[in-house]
């Protein structure tokens, strides 16, 4: 069953964006962990909310074989980067990005993301501008610099 298919339409629905659904084992207990976002971040009230509306659509469709935890969270301050879109909605942002071969010479690159298309992603390093291709990058994720102002998002 795709997981992700269930349960994005609920999380849609719910005014928030699905960014990861995944199935796993843990020892004896299965997990179903579910990721949602939206601009502005979500609130424990919006988690919990979520979670029930992802529970009763999971109980409808008779999902899963054996017993599992169903763990509703947000991405959290320090966020993975997976496609282009991630990586443009954080452009302004300081990120760490590493790279599965070398890229100008570095395999981690961190530094503000400068640019983003469908095709790769500039970062401003202490070396200066790296673009790496996406099919390069082999994990990514923000920067939360701590005592610095929060970034202002909103639209542009």
């Amino acid at each position: 069953m795709d997981v992700e298919a269930l349960v994005r339409p609920v999380v849609e629905a719910s005014g928030l964006e699905l960014v990861e659904a995944s199935f796993h084992r843990e020892g004896r207990s299965r997990v179903l962990r579910v990721t949602v976002d939206r601009e502005g971040g979500v609130d424990l009230d919006t988690i919990s909310e979520a979670s029930e509306r992802i529970s009763r659509r999971l109980d409808l469709e008779d999902f899963g074989p054996t017993h599992y935890t169903l763990e509703v969270s947000s991405p959290g301050v320090e966020r993975s980067l997976r496609n282009a879109r991630d990586f443009q909605r954080h452009v302004g942002e300081k990120v760490r990005v590493k790279t599965s071969g070398l890229v100008d010479g570095f395999r981690t690159h961190t530094g503000p993301l400068v640019g983003a298309d469908g095709e790769a992603i500039t970062v401003a390093t202490e070396d200066g501008e790296h673009r790496i291709p996406l099919a390069e990058v082999a994990s990514a994720r923000t920067v939360l610099e701590w005592g610095a102002a929060a970034p202002k998002k909103g639209k542009k």
